[in-house]
């Protein structure tokens, strides 16, 4: 199963917006500098009181679709 970790500073109004499907997708940057396109609908999984901050890791099947995404520690 590909992983990419990415970047993700969304701010509590944009997670909302997201959350209320104004926006299908997320597009962000991998650590390593490509774009990533993933469905909005998995930030659900992550947002907190601030919105979503930090570095996560995506999951996607051998086919490319999305599976899942996680935190990452800090360092």
């Amino acid at each position: 199963m590909p992983t990419i970790d990415v970047v993700i500073h969304l701010s509590k109004s944009e997670c909302l917006a997201h959350y209320e499907g104004l926006y299908t997708n997320v597009r962000t940057r991998s650590v390593d500098g490509r774009w990533v396109i993933f469905p909005a609908e998995a930030l659900r999984r992550v947002v907190g009181q601030e919105g979503v901050h930090g570095v996560y890791r995506l999951a996607f099947s051998d086919q490319g679709r999305f599976i899942n995404i996680q935190p990452l520690p800090r360092s």
